[in-house]
């Protein structure tokens, strides 16, 4: 299932990177495609049945277990990744407010190009629906969208810098 699904994300994330290199816009292609092959691995570590993961941990410490793991094989851009890339990022504010077992809390959210198109190009599919069709631009905001404005903003700035994954990938 993770394998399909981070296959998935990293098909349309390097599709869309070589729309960005076609239009003059540098961006590591074989680092997005790694990466985004590695973005979930810390789901290994947590407690989503729903998902087959039998880990002890929380789901959303997927991505700080991944940074965890990956960082402790020396691949440390590949790790800010999977930190990065939960919902459109998390801001240090949204995770006090939220509650979330994140600490110390701090902004995680994705800055370099590579990171975004991974963020961007996970919101398109579902871990537990995998073989489903890609989500349209409506069906991804509206499931960020239980996340608040802020979230759908930073959703919006990713759609206009990367473009509609229609356009890439039919």
């Amino acid at each position: 299932m993770l394998v399909s699904h981070s296959r998935q994300v990293a098909d349309l994330a390097v599709a869309l990177s070589q729309r960005l290199i076609d239009n003059g816009t540098p961006i590591d292609i074989e680092f997005v495609e790694e990466a985004a092959m590695l973005h979930d691995i810390g789901m290994c570590r947590t407690d989503a049945p729903g998902i087959h993961c039998h880990g002890t941990e929380p789901y959303i410490m997927h991505g700080i277990l991944g940074r965890q793991m990956l960082d402790s094989m020396g691949l440390f851009r590949h790790g800010r990744v999977c930190e990065r890339h939960t919902g459109t990022g998390l801001t240090a504010d949204e995770i006090v407010a939220e509650h979330l077992p994140i600490t110390p809390a701090r902004d995680l959210l994705p800055e370099s190009l590579e990171e975004k198109v991974i963020c961007y190009a996970d919101k398109f599919f579902s871990k537990s629906r995998i073989g489903e069709p890609r989500k349209t631009l409506e069906g991804a905001r509206k499931s960020l969208a239980k996340f608040g404005v802020a979230t759908l903003q930073r959703f919006d700035d990713m759609l206009t810098l990367f473009g509609d994954p229609d356009d890439v990938m039919p």
